[in-house]
């Protein structure tokens, strides 16, 4: 049974920081935080509510210091924010539904892919490049898809987001590092409308991690616009083969 104790909230502030500086630069967080709100007692349900919560803050900041730096538009992605949020929305809905067994067994796979490309593509560089889809394409297909995709079930979500935008997109890798948080922020909101319907948050705690999200979210965002490429690759295939071994460890140990 779960109980809020000054230690449990104190060590749970401190994991959201290092989650949020983490999850700003390459996705992942949750790798992080849902496994230390189980150590702390939560349920599985809960445990995912309270982290969508938590994560609001981390990617609300995040954005918010991406928007005022000028790396994000809104205007240019309003359709695809409409379309990552209504995804994330049934996604949210439809997992309760459904048996997420065969995701569970490709995932680590696909997660693992990702860090391949980031790691051995030529194509991966501060420079924009030529867009394979239009906005409104992208928005119907990739935003929609992964806003899907973290309603239902939602590790390595941020990392989607970003190949997204520097494979089809032809974005450089910083400018799609801050447009996948923004579209991060829209998934987090809409899952967690749905979390807090089915009451499957503690919003206490939530709130505590939330500031330490926001923080170590600031931090990293800070180092996105300073570092680019040379601090978002590493730690993408940190974070990307991190998630691969941690997900088939969980099936197979």
């Amino acid at each position: 049974m779960f109980e809020l104790t000054l230690q449990i909230g104190l060590i749970l502030f401190a994991v959201a920081l290092l989650a949020g500086f983490i999850d700003s630069i390459a996705g992942g967080g949750g790798l992080i935080t849902i496994p230390a709100l189980m150590w702390a007692g939560l349920p599985p349900a809960a445990a995912l509510g309270t982290n969508k919560l938590q994560a609001c803050g981390g990617s609300f900041f995040a954005s918010l210091y991406f928007i005022r730096k000028g790396m994000v538009d809104l205007k240019s992605i309003k359709l695809s924010l409409i379309c990552a949020f209504i995804g994330a929305a049934i996604g949210t809905i439809l997992v309760q539904l459904i048996d997420v067994e065969l995701l569970q067994l490709v995932l680590p796979f696909l997660i693992l892919m990702i860090g391949c490309y980031f790691l051995f593509s030529k194509k991966i560089a501060e420079d924009d490049r030529q867009q394979v889809l239009t906005p409104t394409i992208f928005a119907f297909t990739a935003a929609l898809g992964v806003g899907f995709y973290d309603g239902f079930f939602g590790p390595g979500t941020g990392s989607f987001f970003a190949l997204a935008f520097v494979s089809l997109a032809g974005f450089g890798l910083a400018k799609a590092t801050a447009h996948a948080k923004v579209l991060n922020f829209a998934t987090n909101i809409a899952s967690l409308i749905f979390f807090i319907i089915g009451g499957q948050v503690a919003v206490v705690l939530g709130l505590i991690m939330l500031v330490g999200q926001a923080i170590g979210a600031t931090l990293g965002s800070r180092l996105v616009m300073t570092k680019g490429v040379k601090i978002i690759k590493p730690l993408v295939v940190i974070m990307s083969f991190a998630m691969s071994i941690k997900l088939l460890w969980s099936q197979y140990m």
